[in-house]
């Protein structure tokens, strides 16, 4: 049935349910807020993406017990926090109630089983998407049913056209929504876009349709959508329909085995059913083109198949809770024999990654990288041959000029031989904790393990010299070790230690222990030098870093990595306590989005933060540690680990 009302300039009622549940949703969780089929049984088998929580009362309670929430709620932080939470709902809440005539407190509660958004791919009209929004109330159904009753009413008396829609006897009620309609409330927390001119009936006709917003209840079960093809396939589920599932999918399953049981939230990417999508897009558009390319640009499927992208079949992550600490894991479905280009190194070898015995107890921030180098040149150079020899031969052209360049001052330098030839598979960096008030000036070095390091360092200074032509580098002796000095290039190195833009910084390097070591800060590359006669406490040596790799690595790791909390959120805390938070303050307006014709929002939540009320360090310091991670590859793909564990002070007696 479908009834027409005249328009009145009021915010759409449709919209009280979507953004009251959102950010109802949201608030539950930041105040740090017959049974419905499990999601890979309500989600039909072509979906693309999907987000969930299967069980939103356990991820609630998991929040609440966690570090971070235990921190929002410390007696410490109350100043802070009722200030930003009077904030929130002064500027926020409230008038986004009013515009949408909606208490949010008759929204929080409503999530009780899974929290589900999907995007699925609708068959039958090419490249046509569906989004989806599942929330089980369950004991809260008769709550949303009365939700709903109300929301059609204000419909109605908004003046909207609304039409009803049976979909396998459940009913749906559905509006046409364009951009204008989100709430300003809402509008002045996003870039600000140029404003759509709102139609008339008449001068509608010609223009694009509108999308629409379908909303409504399945037994305990919340359906939004942008479609009813969409909501159908749930539908179709929640009346014992058979279609197939996503859970039928091989990929899928595969991936629900090995890591979605039992996980609290987990997300899921069809990445070939994507990857397809993007191939074929890019290659239509190539052959539409009406101008030949003068520049020969690649067709897109050659460059995704170049790079190894098309090799990618799924993509996953999770987040799990346990006494010991948080584990996260994304994992990229790419099973080995697929691989190409880039995804055949960029896990690294399955060698020795931990801490080696130079890096000091200290050290605030470490990775390791077991990086093949010479692997790694031979991946780029048959990644753009793949693409376009014309792109190889570029690449061979400036090594050439480079050569060149270099044997005006050593005739026996060869590039790929001296520089090329002399890469090893280790990569380490680590950084000390910052001086001052400065949250991003501690001193950090960067290592590259050699089989030949000296022969490294002399290549470098040839490279170097070339890219810093009108300053040469300076030797000088140290521990029996030369040290190379010179202006830093302008090259992003990483890894070479911050500094403010105006402060000119040097560049030291020097071999030794089977690595090129490189600082903008002589101490640390001294310090580093000096290692092999210390007695000094090293990083290994942390209490609890054993305990915690092992929570990450496995026989396939290549990639490892620290970083102390405890220490690097020290200098952040106190630094935006004495009022330097220029990095949590709006900055100027983003160059790429102003050339877009985006503004800035007119609002952001930083501004509500009033970091004076910030109690000190040592009074939140407890809540905080230290995590690790890693990367690695196996079989069936890539995966990189995080773990954080619980800080000593919260561990249960």
């Amino acid at each position: 049935m479908l009834t027409t009302y005249s328009r009145r300039k009021r915010v759409p009622h449709a919209l009280t349910l979507f953004f009251g549940l959102v950010l109802g949703t949201c608030t539950a969780l930041n105040v740090f807020g017959a049974a419905v089929p499990p999601p890979e049984k309500l989600l039909s088998d072509d979906t693309l993406l999907v987000v969930t929580a299967p069980d939103f009362s356990k991820l609630r309670e998991t929040f609440k017990s966690s570090p971070q929430s235990q921190l929002w709620n410390d007696p410490s932080l109350k100043a802070f926090r009722e200030h930003l939470m009077e904030k929130w709902n002064e500027e926020l809440v409230k008038p986004l109630e009013r515009e949408l005539d909606v208490r949010l407190d008759d929204y929080t509660s409503l999530p009780q089983g899974q929290v589900t958004f999907a995007l699925t791919q609708i068959r039958g009209k090419e490249e046509e998407l569906g989004i989806l929004f599942l929330v089980d109330t369950k004991s809260k159904s008769g709550q949303l049913k009365t939700n709903l009753t109300n929301l059609r009413k204000k419909w109605v008396d908004s003046g909207k056209t609304l039409r009803t829609e049976k979909i396998r006897d459940f009913e749906f009620s559905i509006v046409s929504l364009s951009s204008n309609d989100v709430p300003a409330t809402l509008k002045e927390f996003f870039p600000q876009r140029t404003e759509v001119h709102e139609l008339g009936e008449e001068e509608n006709k010609g223009a694009s349709s509108k999308s629409e917003l379908v909303i409504g209840q399945a037994d305990s079960l919340l359906i939004i959508g942008d479609s009813t093809k969409a909501v159908e396939k749930v539908a179709i589920r929640m009346t014992g329909g058979s279609m197939p599932a996503l859970g039928d999918l091989a990929a899928y399953n595969a991936n629900h085995q090995a890591f979605f049981r039992d996980a609290p939230l987990y997300a899921w990417l069809n990445l070939k059913a994507v990857i397809d999508m993007l191939a074929k897009s890019g290659s239509e558009k190539k052959e539409s083109d009406a101008a030949p390319d003068p520049f020969g640009t690649p067709r897109m499927d050659k460059m995704l198949a170049a790079f190894g992208v098309t090799g990618l079949r799924t993509g996953a992550f999770t987040a799990q809770s346990s006494p010991d600490g948080t584990l996260l894991q994304f994992f990229v479905g790419v099973p080995e024999a697929n691989r190409q280009g880039l995804f055949k190194i960029i896990a690294g070898e399955a060698k020795e990654s931990s801490p080696p015995a130079f890096v000091p107890a200290d050290a605030v921030k470490f990775q390791r990288w077991r990086l093949d180098g010479q692997k790694l040149w031979a991946t780029i150079e048959k990644t753009l041959k793949d693409i376009s020899p014309q792109w190889l031969n570029s690449l061979n052209m400036a090594l050439e000029v480079a050569n060149t360049n270099a044997k005006e001052k050593d005739p026996g330098f060869d590039v790929r031989k001296t520089l090329i030839g002399n890469l090893g598979d280790d990569i380490v960096t680590y950084e000390k904790a910052a001086k001052g008030s400065d949250p991003k000036s501690g001193p950090s070095i960067f290592l590259i393990g050699s089989p030949k390091p000296e022969d490294l360092a002399a290549a470098l200074k040839s490279i170097f010299n070339l890219l810093s032509p009108t300053a040469s580098a300076t030797e000088r002796e140290f521990l029996g070790r030369k040290i190379f000095s010179m202006p830093a290039p302008s090259l992003p190195l990483p890894m070479m230690g911050a500094a403010k833009p105006s402060a000119p910084k040097t560049l030291s390097y020097a071999a030794s222990g089977g690595y090129v070591a490189m600082s903008t800060d002589a101490s640390i590359l001294e310090e580093f030098l000096r290692s092999s006669e210390s007695q000094n406490k090293t990083l290994r040596e942390t209490s609890g870093l054993k305990e915690a790799s092992q929570k990450v690595t496995s026989p396939g790791t290549g990639l490892f990595g620290y970083e102390n909390h405890s220490e690097t959120m020290r200098t952040v805390f106190e630094s935006l306590r004495k009022g330097n938070n220029s990095a949590a303050s709006p900055g100027a307006p983003n160059p790429i989005t102003g050339a877009l014709g985006i503004g800035s929002p007119d609002k952001t939540i930083k501004e509500w933060m009033d970091f004076s009320l910030l109690p000190p360090y040592e009074k939140i310091a407890k809540y905080f540690y230290f995590t690790v991670y890693s990367g690695g590859a196996s079989v069936d793909g890539l995966t990189f680990k995080m773990f954080a564990p619980v800080p000593p002070a919260l561990r249960s007696k």
